[in-house]
């Protein structure tokens, strides 16, 4: 039997998705947040804005490549 994960990942200042069937890595898409860098650190109401922003694209692209 054959299993497909969709792995997704937020954390600080990334948005991630990944697919793997079995124990192989078919993809993995992360999106930065460079947003933060003028501040010198994570603001959180940015970071939670750019997460929504990036996470339906980063998903499809996962996705659609695995």
């Amino acid at each position: 039997m054959s299993v497909t994960i969709l792995a997704i990942e937020s954390s600080c200042d990334d948005t991630s998705a990944a697919v793997l069937r079995n124990e192989t890595l078919l993809s993995n898409i992360i999106a930065n947040q460079d947003v933060h860098i003028k501040y010198g650190g994570v603001v959180p109401e940015l970071a939670s804005r750019s997460h929504q922003q990036n996470i339906v694209p980063v998903i499809d692209l996962a996705i659609n490549r695995g």
